[in-house]
């Protein structure tokens, strides 16, 4: 069997270290809070080339406890991808805000500016970067976008541990950026977790007292916020994964490598971008195909796990009817039906990702 993900694998090899983080929790009975979480936070905005990082339940309240702490008039309109996980839009829309889609870029599935300059109106006030499948959305031109309309920019990076645009780390070259730690990612946790970067101060110190109950200190509260915490386990587990990011993303790389050599010009298939100018974290290797389902099956049956991300373009879900953006013709809700996730991931060896190339090839003969 030729994984999609191995969690077990990367386990068993960073053992000692993941079980000597536990253990320490544990000694120290720091479930809530303490120096894992603070160590992390610290590490994390390190890596990432960022002023401040505040630990978070999970990815989708980092996006959430951000709008909140732009302020931005009640009911304004936030520009999202029209390709991307739920959690992007939902955020918008549980922060009181509207959703409108913007369509992406057929190469690097990020924002199409072209588009997202069409959506601007005079109510939008923000615009959120998805660096897709960790592909580094091009911030440069976004950023002068948003400044031109005064609009706040929020980056979802959770694809993107490791992904940089002209040699910065994606997340803190917006206002503020939005990590996940779920256990597939990149860089994941054991469970749910999440983190925020920003080079703002104030800013960081209001998504931080949003998180836990709009608190200063014990008791004392200023507003009324939420309970969203990282625990002490995950925050250790991620400080003994954290120094291994870098390696296991060259790695996603060369055998994204191998792919794009190997598969250039086979059958139908449409490869993604390598991110010239920039660090692809290569979350996920995603091509494009008219026989998506056929190629899914053929692979299945060589023993070759794939994915799919997304089979359902945001806009024509029945959760965004209301909008009424499912029947555009962006490029979006056309792609999704042709997206097919190849395995890529530390765990795949040079001889697994040419049996990955072989099957492929096998399929289109």
């Amino acid at each position: 069997m030729i994984k999609f993900l191995d969690l077990q694998s990367q386990y068993r090899k960073l053992k000692p270290e993941i079980d000597a983080a536990i253990a320490r929790v544990i000694e120290q009975a720091a479930f809530i809070g303490g120096e894992e979480v603070t160590g992390l936070e610290a590490e994390f905005a390190a890596y990432q080339g960022a002023q401040h990082a505040v630990g978070v339940a999970n990815g989708t309240d980092a996006i959430e406890i951000i709008l909140e702490a732009f302020a931005l008039p009640a009911g304004s309109e936030v520009i999202v991808p029209a390709n991307s996980f739920i959690a992007s839009s939902e955020a918008v829309t549980r922060a009181g805000h509207k959703v409108v889609f913007a369509d992406v870029d057929p190469v690097s599935y990020t924002l199409d500016i072209a588009d997202v300059r069409r959506r601007i109106t005079p109510r939008t006030r923000a615009i959120i970067v998805v660096h897709l499948y960790g592909h580094p959305a091009r911030m440069d031109e976004l950023l002068a976008l948003a400044r031109e309309h005064s609009l706040k920019v929020l980056e979802d990076c959770a694809q993107a541990h490791g992904a940089e645009f002209k040699n910065q780390r994606v997340g803190a070259l917006g206002d503020a950026g939005a990590f996940s730690f779920y256990p597939g990612k990149n860089l994941g946790a054991y469970g749910d977790g999440g983190a925020i970067v920003t080079n703002d101060a104030a800013l960081a110190k209001q998504c931080r007292m949003i998180a836990n109950h709009g608190r200063v200190d014990k008791y004392d509260h200023r507003f009324e916020g939420r309970n969203s915490r990282l625990d002490g386990l995950q925050a250790a587990i991620l400080r003994a994964k954290l120094p291994h990011l870098d390696g296991w993303v060259d790695q996603r790389n060369a055998i994204a490598q191998i792919y794009a050599r190997e598969l250039a010009g086979v059958g139908d298939l449409q490869l993604p971008s390598m991110a010239e100018g920039g660090r692809h974290a290569f979350h996920l290797f995603v091509v494009r195909s008219q026989q998506r389902d056929a190629l899914a099956v053929h692979l299945k049956t060589q023993d070759i796990q794939t994915g799919v991300h997304y089979p359902i373009a945001l806009p024509k879900l029945a959760a965004y009817d209301y909008i009424g953006q499912g029947s555009e013709p962006m490029f979006a809700n056309q792609a999704d039906r042709t997206l097919l996730s190849l395995p890529i991931g530390e765990h795949l060896s040079v001889a697994e990702a040419q049996g990955v190339v072989q099957a492929v090839r096998a399929f289109f003969r």
